[in-house]
């Protein structure tokens, strides 16, 4: 090899000619990352923002936000992250942020699917036709709604209270399960299929998912039944319902949940 006061241009014609007889020796192989590492400018000393242009799981989309979500201490800090998150946005404009309500160390975390028009007027979960129902489900298992914390896959609204959508959901999922992190419920209600199929990633039934505990995470119990906004036109569905929540309070009283 020549010595370092070896013209640049001919150093680097022999390193060429140094590489071609080895790739005709070994066969074809990347010098990339060992050439780029030894640049003058290596990628290490870019700015921090620069570095997710790429992230590893493809839900991120490159989104600076999503690299933000693991800095979250608290509650409040998560809420005023997703205020400012426009990847949790619906094409619906001008939609209020649902983020969630109820006691922020609640044993029992309820998840639905999405804000419907009341609960986007007023920026709580479960607060229209549907929210009546789901009280008096809760009043029937003796629970308030200061005992558990209520949330939805997604914090916005989507146009004409229509399913999330696959691509939404898989946007809003992360800062859905950084906020159950932080709650660290002991039992989780999926209400709805959506819910369930989101959480739990299948696309079983409710049919084949209610009735029974699944493991979450490998953390927490996760129950599924139906959204209590289907009861409200689907009378034959209360009788499942109540058989699921007689099950969730039987299971929530073994593990000590409090109150």
């Amino acid at each position: 090899m020549a010595n370092s006061s070896q013209n640049p241009s001919t150093l680097i014609e022999e390193v060429i000619s140094f590489i071609k007889k080895e790739r005709e020796l070994y066969g074809d192989f990347s010098m990339r990352d060992s050439l780029t590492r030894k640049s003058s400018k290596p990628e290490a000393e870019k700015p921090e923002s620069n570095k997710i242009s790429e992230p590893e799981d493809e839900v991120y989309d490159g989104n600076q936000i999503y690299r933000e979500i693991e800095k979250c201490q608290n509650l409040e800090e998560l809420k005023a992250l997703c205020e400012k998150a426009d990847v949790l946005k619906t094409d619906l404009k001008n939609t209020k942020m649902v983020f969630g309500d109820g006691n922020p160390n609640a044993d029992l975390m309820l998840i639905g699917e999405a804000p419907g028009a009341e609960e986007d007027k007023q920026g709580e979960p479960f607060v229209g036709s549907a929210g009546k129902m789901l009280n008096q489900i809760l009043e029937a298992i003796n629970f308030k709604r200061d005992d558990i914390y209520i949330s939805n896959i997604l914090k916005h609204r989507p146009p004409n209270n229509r399913d999330p959508l696959p691509e939404e959901r898989k946007r809003s999922l992360p800062f859905l399960l950084k906020q159950i992190e932080l709650i660290d419920p002991k039992l989780i209600l999926a209400l709805g299929k959506v819910s369930a199929q989101t959480l739990l990633d299948t696309n079983a039934s409710l049919t084949k998912m209610r009735g029974k505990f699944h493991n979450f995470r490998g953390k927490y119990e996760l129950l599924a039944t139906f959204h209590p906004a289907a009861l409200l036109y689907r009378r034959k569905w209360k009788r499942p319902t109540w058989e699921d929540v007689q099950l969730l309070r039987k299971r929530y009283d073994e593990l000590g949940g409090k109150p």
